[in-house]
Order: structure tokens, then sequence, then C-alpha cells
């Protein structure tokens, strides 16, 4: 995995994007986790910290985390893209990876995979399901039902930033019914309370 960084950290194979960037966001976690989260790409408070989720939607994917019973030193978390995309037209904000951009980076990613080995992979958003699996389905449609990778189970699920709008605050509960199937895939406990988190009484 050093080895693997070292490389990813030199990496100008997208020129646009070595150009723009301030870090390379590798990944973060025990390269041993049973879980791995993916999303799409670094945003500009990861590009700033050179780490995945650091932002408000990381701060939300780190709660659901230790909600499972897990922290983000015992999972994997990771992106498609190890670059955040460039804006030149404006000033803040993100874009969607381009097909050429994630698959010229995707053989860091599948390197990361194969050195884990994890027992479930967890999509966040429908790019990192497009990224991983080739597929443009929206993730409405796919979400809460296992896919596969590399005979890997896959769980698509909306991205953090998605829960963040708030006309979508109502939708945290799917996404933790997708989070319930995780822990039942692992064999973890599960309480009731964890059962109960965010149904209304």
């Amino acid at each position: 995995m050093t080895e693997l960084r070292g490389r990813t950290l030199a990496c100008r194979k997208c020129a646009h994007l070595a150009a723009s960037r301030q870090t390379v966001v590798f990944g973060v976690g025990d390269p041993r986790a049973r879980l791995m989260f993916v999303g799409e790409a670094p945003g500009a408070d990861e590009d700033r910290q050179g780490e995945p989720f650091v932002g408000r939607a990381g701060q939300l994917l780190t709660r659901v985390i230790q909600a499972m019973g897990f922290t983000r030193e015992t999972v994997y978390i990771a992106n498609i893209l190890k670059c955040r995309p460039d804006t030149p037209d404006q000033a803040s904000g993100n874009r969607k990876p381009t097909g050429v951009e994630m698959q010229t980076c995707l053989p860091y990613l599948l390197e990361q995979i194969d050195l884990i080995q994890p027992r479930v992979i967890v999509a966040l958003g429908g790019t990192a399901v497009e990224g991983l699996l080739g597929k443009t389905a929206g993730i409405t449609r796919v979400r809460g039902t296992w896919l596969a990778f590399r005979d890997i189970p896959l769980m698509p699920t909306f991205h953090p930033s998605f829960l963040l709008r708030p006309e979508n605050a109502g939708k945290k509960r799917l996404v933790w019914e997708d989070m319930l199937q995780v822990l039942e895939r692992l064999g973890e406990p599960i309480s009731d309370k964890q059962r109960n988190y965010f149904l209304r009484s």
C-alpha cells in the first residue's frame, strides 16, 4: 500500500487535474478493513487536507460509520478519482468527473481494493457506481440492492452530500436501511436502537 500510495501521489496522467490540485487524495483507514466506502472525487476541503470525506458530507459519513459501530480508522474510505476535478469556469463548487478521468484513475482504486480485499464495498452515489461498474443507472433505482464488484458484495446508496440538501433530509432512513443490510452481510450484531434510527415515532 505504501508503494501504491507513492505512485499515486506522483501521478500526472491527467495534466489538467495535476496542475489545479493542491494534493492527491489517496485514501484513509485500515488497509485490512472488512468494509470499504467509495465516493466519486475529492472536493475543496479534501483537496486542501489530502483526506477523503472531511467536509460537511464527510462529517455525515463519519456519523453513519460510527452509528454502525465502526470508526474511520477501522474501515477504508477512498474515491474513484484521487484529484479534485478542476472547475476553471467557476470560483468554487464541484463537478462530476468525466468518463475519461474516471477510467484513467480507476487502476489506482482497483489496486487498493485488491490489497484490502474488503468483504463489502459501499458505493456512495451514482458516480461511484458508474465508475466501478460502468453503469449509468440512476442511484434512486439501484440503491439498497446488492450488486457485485470483482465478486465482492457492493451496496449502492445515496452520497452524503445528497442528504445534506433540506429536501432530502427524510431520505436518511433509506441510507440507514442500506447500512443495516451491510451490517447483516458482515455478520455484525444490530441493536434495537440501531434498527430504529430515523424511524418516526
